[in-house]
């Protein structure tokens, strides 16, 4: 990447790179080089360019190429829970979604790495309009930023876990994802362990050996929601390219690769996948993989699928348990705020139209 750092133009984020980086193409315009650790100190504490305590002559020659803040905050919304919904406005117009949740073990950052979503999974309404645009790294990583500096001092980590689980499949922008890794878990930045950084993806298995071979110490994440490939159809579309069996091999292959244990995550839609059938299913698919799952009660985009009864759902955890599966049953956060992926975008936009039509 380096040798193609002095060619960037006008639109570049600084964000976009680590220290070393920013040092082998700024030193050009900002002298002495511990001007440019300000500058990096800038950006992981939310600052614009007028922010700076670096001369106006050095700010102008900045602003004229780089970007340093390539989004703002548009609309917070406080749960009753403390939970907190950011809709993050990016430069070129675009709004997107992540979470900050307040937990007994530490913050946790859900986070997006897309702009809508393409994979168009019935039950998340990320992807109602498809896929709008990638996020770059240093947008990830600004979003991450501006969210710290919004929950505590802004010189220090507000925050112990990142989750990428908000709109946007990772491994659908697998570039951009495994640089902002790499960004949040640099030792001059936030220092972010990568045990503590939780990845989901709703099963591109081509992409999940490309993230094996990284041998990441991260979590990985995989959306499987269904116990049959017809099932699995029924709700994903990713399940026309990529099968429950070959899920099954890459989580092992995975595994034993990496040494780090699967979480599966299990979305229970009422009169679709709820069934102690389904238990029985995943028992024989699962048995013999390091894995857990973690099934989640569905937070309805709409009328058309329901939730189960909380009743429902530990009895559906309790039988995984005694089928000899590991399962947890995760605790809903944000609810009362559109907390689930897309939702608060969603109907932003439908009251953007509205308004738009008076």
């Amino acid at each position: 990447m380096e040798q193609n750092l002095k060619s960037e133009k006008k639109s570049n984020i600084l964000a976009n790179y680590n220290l070393s980086e920013l040092e082998s193409f700024l030193l050009d315009i900002i002298k002495p080089k511990y001007r440019i650790k300000q500058i990096f100190d800038a950006i992981l504490q939310a600052k614009d360019i007028d922010e700076l305590n670096i001369p106006k002559e050095m700010i102008t020659k900045l602003s004229e190429n780089y970007i340093l803040k390539p989004l703002k905050i548009h609309t917070v919304l406080k749960s009753k829970d403390g939970t907190k919904k950011y809709l993050l406005q990016l430069n070129d117009g675009n709004i997107f979604e992540s979470v900050f949740l307040t937990q007994n073990y530490g913050n946790t950052i859900c986070l997006s790495t897309q702009v809508g979503c393409r994979m168009g999974c019935s039950f998340c309404a990320s992807t109602v309009k498809g896929l709008i645009r990638n996020l770059t790294a240093g947008e990830m990583l600004a979003a991450i930023s501006i969210i710290n500096a919004d929950n505590g001092q802004k010189t220090e980590r507000n925050f112990s876990n990142i989750v990428l689980m908000g709109s946007g499949e990772p491994l659908d922008n697998f570039d951009n994802v495994t640089k902002f890794l790499y960004l949040v878990t640099d030792k001059n930045g936030f220092n972010l362990s990568e045990r503590n950084i939780s990845l989901s993806t709703c099963g591109l298995v081509n992409k999940i050996y490309d993230l094996m071979k990284l041998k990441l110490n991260i979590n990985l994440c995989i959306s499987l929601h269904a116990s049959t490939d017809e099932i699995r159809q029924k709700i994903m579309p990713v399940a026309k390219a990529y099968s429950i069996n070959e899920i099954v091999k890459a989580v092992f292959d995975y595994a034993k690769y990496t040494k780090r244990r699967v979480i599966l995550e299990y979305c229970l839609i009422k009169g679709v996948n709820d069934s102690f059938d389904d238990c029985e299913r995943l028992v024989k698919l699962f048995k013999n993989v390091l894995c857990h799952f973690n099934v989640i009660n569905l937070n309805p985009k709409d009328d058309k699928q329901s939730p189960v009864t909380k009743k429902s759902a530990y009895a559906f955890v309790q039988k995984l348990n005694d089928l000899g599966l590991s399962a947890t049953l995760r605790r809903s956060q944000g609810s009362d705020i559109e907390g689930a992926c897309g939702q608060l975008k969603v109907k932003f936009e439908q009251n953007d139209e509205k308004n738009s039509k008076k």
